[in-house]
């Protein structure tokens, strides 16, 4: 998302204004939590564990990484809350937190244990990983620097006391790569299960599709006075019609949705069926457009998911990430991340195709069993400039 929709829609923190530019590329932090007595049941009809966090406490925690609530949904299993920037989701034993442009995301880590220690949890696993940023020197502590958040995470002795994990790098370091922190205690049996995470953040998507998520397309004045008789607000509207032009309730069938548009431009969404979420990030801004899309969703495979998403947004590279425990990583059988996976990914768009050829490859297994992979995904030069045009003729 490139603003915050509750102050001036050119604000995206107390110390930096908007340029026109934003930095899409997320942190994510997932702190996960058992009891002090070992037992975390995977579903309880009622909420338990941190889902008991009252609200007070989520602003604190929100206002800590320098972003605040929106809007929130939620089912038996998980709650799913939109944010100023990205997106938090609380499991009863998990919490992932997920924020884009100059936020602070490890800044929460301190209070988020003394928060989840007054609930009787005990830490268990921990992870925090982003993509090499755009404009690193714009960010502000602890993220100006991988050395940097290495170091202000190893000085949280009540963690480390507990977890003592190691950091990681993904990729090629003169191209897209990924950093990964890890500490992994977790004990796998039938209770705890296997995870799974895959990440698309795609770059430089198509003019055509980016405009869509400008807000000024969707104005109407007699359209809001409408609604709002209804009970339904301007940017409730326009978040709705936002979602139905791109497309993007196709890529998550099923899952209840809450969407956000932003102004002047960008766009969230959150998705949760069942006990999986998936949540989507817009950038569209030209020469810094930026698309993510994650989900938890426990696939056989992903080859249709991709295929899905990136022909929606049309981008001219993007990069795949996959973060899963060795168990949840055999159980996918189209990966597109393994080593014996060398063919194509190619795109079906009306009047042709697009084919990314994968440029880069890293994998890794950390801790006890924690797999991550990542894959860079260029559109292939010769076919670029025709693929696109037709592209854009036919959609």
């Amino acid at each position: 998302m490139s603003s915050l929709a509750t102050t001036s829609p050119t604000s995206l923190s107390p110390e930096r204004a908007y340029t026109g530019a934003f930095e899409g590329p997320e942190k994510t932090l997932e702190v996960c939590f058992r009891t002090s007595t070992g037992h975390t049941p995977q579903h309880c009809s009622l909420p338990t564990g941190l889902r008991l966090l009252p609200r007070p406490a989520l602003d604190e925690i929100c206002t800590l990484a320098n972003c605040n609530i929106l809007s929130s949904i939620s089912n038996t299993y998980l709650d799913a809350y939109v944010l100023s920037e990205s997106s938090l989701f609380i499991y009863p034993y998990m919490l992932i937190l997920k924020t884009c442009g100059t936020t602070t995301l490890l800044r929460i880590l301190k209070r988020l244990l003394e928060l989840a220690s007054e609930l009787g949890l005990v830490l268990d696993w921990v992870g925090y990983s982003r993509k090499n940023l755009m404009r690193p020197e714009e960010q502000l502590y602890p993220h100006t620097s991988w050395e940097q958040e290495m170091k202000y995470i190893q000085e949280h002795k009540d963690f480390t006391d507990r977890l003592c994990g190691s950091g990681y790098t993904l990729g090629p370091v003169t191209g897209d790569h990924w950093f990964v922190w890890v500490a992994d205690r977790t004990l796998r049996n039938e209770v705890v299960g296997t995870d799974r995470v895959i990440n698309i953040m795609m770059f430089d998507i198509d003019e055509d599709v980016a405009e869509k998520f400008y807000s000024e397309r969707y104005e109407d004045r007699e359209e809001d006075e409408k609604k709002e008789k209804e009970g339904m607000t301007r940017i409730q509207r326009i978040s709705g019609e936002m979602t139905r032009e791109a497309g993007i309730q196709q890529l998550v069938p099923g899952a209840t949705i809450d969407p956000r548009a932003f102004e002047p431009c960008g766009y969230s969404m959150n998705a949760i069926l069942y006990n999986s979420y998936a949540t989507m990030h817009v950038t569209p801004e030209k020469g810094s457009s930026y698309v993510s899309f994650e989900s938890n969703q426990k696939l056989r495979g992903y080859g249709s998911l991709i295929s899905n998403v990136v022909r929606s947004f049309k981008p001219k590279r993007f990069v795949i990430t996959l973060m899963a425990d060795e168990a949840g990583l055999a159980q996918i059988s189209d990966n597109p991340l393994s080593n014996t996976s060398l063919r194509p990914i190619t795109v079906p768009v009306p009047g042709g195709c697009m084919s990314y050829r994968r440029s880069a490859l890293a994998s890794i297994q950390v801790e006890d069993d924690t797999c991550c992979l990542m894959g860079n995904f260029v559109l292939e030069e010769e076919e670029i400039r025709n693929n696109v045009m037709r592209a854009n003729t036919y959609s």
